[in-house]
């Protein structure tokens, strides 16, 4: 029967209009099913921009000797060469994610008919496999067009991207784009992040289960991150190393051997950013000029931070606040204790003593050193950057500095006697000194050697509290510093930074250099987009200046700072140093600002909510020690014997002595010329502006009648 209907078939006559037709429909049905397939990707990238894509980068923040310290962006990625790699790391990813690699042409039939079969016997997609690595670059480099959601558009659009980047790129290029491109959980993309994070070394150093542990995390980071699941990932690992000897990039007995490597389970401690307060700061700025660009278009960073500067700070803080916490009284939790706790990431309020360490070229404004605080895990704020604290008599320099340029010489006679001020309120304000008696007449040399406030507060009022205000300006105070005589003696909030930029002005004789952290910013051709020039004004005369210097080296070399500098840091006396210590009410704030020619420094120690530190806390006591054994560290290195201990700069010239300024010998209880009718051992060599020199003799019987004391 069967036959008689094939016979009557080939009998029947189709006219050709019915050919015709079929003909066309087909022909409409290949243009549609053509235009459909290129349509279907309208929006996915063209081969033109497949050649000239450029992934997202991170900025890279290199120190002043170009190591790189941190890298900022929203995908953490550094680029690495498939050339530089050992043979056995692309044929880890090769093994797990596509062994056919090198022979297909962008898409796996063999994998693809076995997903689709896969999909028929469950129904669904999800569980739908068989990408090469070359659709997986595809999905990586052009998620927001093609996206990631697994349908059948997507997956059509996904096999277009594939086909075109074959056509674009060689094999080899495909493997190094793909291992360069994904993520390994955690935020770190591409090879080299991931390697630097999970083993602290360069993707070049991969050892293959270093090499198998990332292409086992590159199918779904978060479920195979050792440091999410460290079974999971070990699992995963040791498949991949089966399969590398399944291939034959290994043998057994080497599949077997690399699997007896342990997996990371904590970030390697050797990319742990070295100053990370430096770095933050050095972001918010770039932040501002370049916005997302820096996230985005792997900028090159060269900053002034000096490592090995930032290593002597950091063991001289340390050391610091060793000796806090060991102190008789101390009676706060100690960082130790604190640290031991269970959750110390969800903190509202720090317990432990902070501190903030600055250093800079005072000649460029170059920062070589910058802490903001004990553990930037607990704290991110910069104390150095932006907190606000009393200065104490860290502020007294620019009360003397204002006084010296009205005239008054260092050898001006005032009383170290009681002060009473009246307030607005009707009260009255009765300051004290630090140890609450009072030496008489003495000079100003010697008012700011031993930082006695009765001294400052009516050298203050003598030169007008105006004239003070204005000189902090000038010098880089930037917060208000109000025409109080509080303010003589340090009540005024201060920033860190701005004050070491005033007394940085000191140490430049007269010149203000803003401090800042960067050198230049390039693109990733190697092309400047940004060099920033010091930003330098000359605020204060030199004579003035090299007298507030003379005064300063005073506290260094027989006053407040010298016990901790020359004597506990050991600071030797062939580094010409000045500055001051400062100390506020009850040692809620204890400082140490000083400078040599080449460099400034300023140290502070405090609780962030401020009370007592200990009992009779100073900055001489506490923070003038960690000055002292940082600038030995730079002047000397560290003292050990090993081929760490090398000076980090060399030892500067004293500051010069300037034309103009005129030197007197004169009586240091008087301020007069020394003659021989006052004490030998009372003279010593005072340098005066011209006209602001005594002229009169020390005579003892006739000043008890005619010296006017203030």
């Amino acid at each position: 029967m069967l036959r008689t209907t094939l016979d009557r078939l080939r009998r029947v006559r189709i006219p050709r209009w019915v050919w015709l037709a079929l003909l066309f429909l087909c022909a409409c049905g290949a243009g549609l099913a053509v235009g459909a397939w290129r349509n279907l990707c309208a929006d996915c990238p063209s081969i033109a921009q497949i050649y000239t894509y450029e992934p997202q980068q991170t900025s890279k923040i290199y120190a002043r000797d170009s190591t790189l310290v941190s890298e900022i962006g929203l995908e953490r990625r550094t680029p690495v060469a498939l050339g530089s790699l050992p043979p056995h790391v692309p044929q880890a990813f090769i093994a797990i994610e596509d062994r056919r690699f090198y022979t297909h042409g962008g898409l796996d039939w063999k994998g693809i008919a076995r997903a689709g079969l896969e999909v028929l016997r469950t129904r669904s997609l999800s569980g739908a496999g068989g990408s090469t690595i070359t659709q997986q670059l595809a999905r990586n480099m052009f998620t927001e067009r093609i996206g990631f959601e697994k349908r059948v558009v997507r997956k059509l659009k996904e096999w277009q991207v594939a086909l075109a980047l074959e056509e674009a790129y060689s094999k080899d290029q495909i493997i190094e784009a793909y291992m360069n491109q994904i993520g390994y959980a955690h935020g770190w993309y591409g090879l080299q992040t991931a390697s630097r994070n999970y083993f602290g070394k360069n993707a070049i150093d991969m050892n293959p289960a270093e090499a198998a542990l990332l292409a086992a995390i590159a199918n779904l980071p978060e479920v195979y991150s050792p440091l999410n699941d460290p079974d999971a990932a070990t699992g995963r690992r040791n498949l991949v190393l089966d399969l590398m000897a399944q291939e034959g990039y290994l043998t057994d007995e080497e599949a077997v051997r690399w699997k007896q490597e342990p997996v990371p389970l904590e970030r390697a401690r050797s990319v742990t950013v070295q100053a990370p307060y430096f770095v933050e700061w050095v972001r918010k700025i770039l932040d501002d000029r370049f916005g997302n660009k820096l996230y985005t278009a792997g900028l090159k960073v060269y900053t002034t931070l000096d490592l090995d500067m930032q290593e002597a700070a950091r063991e001289a803080m340390e050391a610091g606040w060793a000796r806090i916490e060991e102190r008789a009284g101390f009676e706060h939790a100690t960082f130790q204790e604190f640290s031991e706790e269970k959750d110390t990431f969800n903190i509202t309020e720090i317990p432990y003593v902070q501190g903030m360490f600055i250093a800079a070229d005072p000649q460029t404004g170059h920062v070589r050193a910058m802490i903001g605080g004990r553990d930037y895990v607990h704290s991110k704020f910069n104390r150095a950057t932006d907190a606000r604290r009393q200065a104490g008599s860290s502020f007294k320099p620019l009360v003397y500095a204002a006084a010296l340029e009205s005239g008054i010489p260092a050898s001006e006679i005032i009383v170290d006697g009681p002060v009473v001020v009246e307030q607005a309120d009707g009260t009255l304000w009765k300051p004290s000194n630090f140890d609450e008696d009072f030496k008489g007449p003495i000079t100003i040399r010697r008012g700011l050697r031993e930082s006695v406030n009765m001294v400052a507060i009516k050298l203050g009022m003598m030169v007008g509290l105006e004239s003070v205000a204005q000189i902090s300006r000038h010098l880089g105070i930037r917060t208000e510093v109000e025409p109080y005589e509080s303010s003589a003696i340090g009540a005024a909030e201060v920033i860190p930074l701005q004050m070491l930029e005033a007394y940085s002005t000191f140490a430049t004789l007269g010149t203000r250099v803003r401090p800042f952290p960067i050198l230049k910013v390039e693109n990733v051709d190697g092309d400047v987009l940004w060099e920033p020039r010091p930003e330098t004004t000359s605020v204060l005369d030199s004579l003035v200046a090299r007298l507030t210097v003379s005064l300063l080296e005073d506290v260094v070399a027989q006053g407040t700072g010298y016990t901790g500098i020359r004597l506990l840091a050991g600071l030797p006396t062939e580094v010409p140093a000045a500055g001051k210590t400062g100390t506020t009410n009850e040692g809620r704030d204890v400082w140490f600002f000083g400078f040599t020619p080449n460099l400034t420094a300023a140290v502070w120690f405090g609780m962030d909510m401020p009370e007592p530190i200990a009992p009779r806390a100073t900055g001489g006591g506490l923070a003038s020690p960690v000055w002292g054994e940082f600038m030995r560290r730079v002047y000397f290195g560290d003292g050990d014997e090993g081929e760490d201990s090398f000076p980090l700069l060399t030892i500067p010239e004293p500051w010069p002595i300037p034309d103009g300024l005129i030197t007197r010998r004169v009586d240091s209880s008087t301020g007069l010329v020394a003659s021989r009718w006052c004490p030998a051992g009372d003279a010593y060599d005072e340098l005066y502006l011209p006209g602001t020199e005594p002229t009169e003799f020390c005579d003892p019987a006739r000043l008890r009648t005619t010296t006017t004391r203030r």
